[in-house]
């Protein structure tokens, strides 16, 4: 696959409360001590990684992340096919660089680069 899936994410209003849930449910190890509680989870065998944190704006959201080389081109190919851009890139202290937009039907998909 030319561009993978490569991380998923959760935001929630009460992550503490999904870090529960999903531990709880599927024997997720989470490990949330970070300053942001940002709950890291491994990939596991076959899986890949992601992670459940605080909204940050209010709302609950999930979405996944495609990895790309050049997240500027991504996002203007994505507006020209009727996208558009959500959040423009963002780099991550000490992580990845970061995007995000939505799809025509509306839906959020992440971008992501240095993983």
């Amino acid at each position: 696959m030319a561009n993978p899936v490569v991380h998923f994410e959760i935001q929630s209003t009460d992550a503490p409360q999904l870090h529960q849930f999903y531990g709880d449910a599927f024997g997720w190890s989470i490990d949330a001590n970070n300053p942001m509680n940002y709950g890291i989870i491994g990939a596991g065998e076959g899986g890949i990684g992601g992670g459940i944190g605080p909204s940050m704006d209010g709302t609950n959201l999930v979405t996944f992340y495609i990895q790309v080389d050049d997240i500027a081109a991504a996002l203007e190919k994505v507006a020209k096919l009727g996208g558009k851009t959500v959040m423009g890139p963002m780099d991550v202290p000490d992580g990845p660089t970061l995007a995000l937009f939505n799809d025509p039907q509306g839906n959020t998909v992440g971008l992501v680069t240095g993983m």
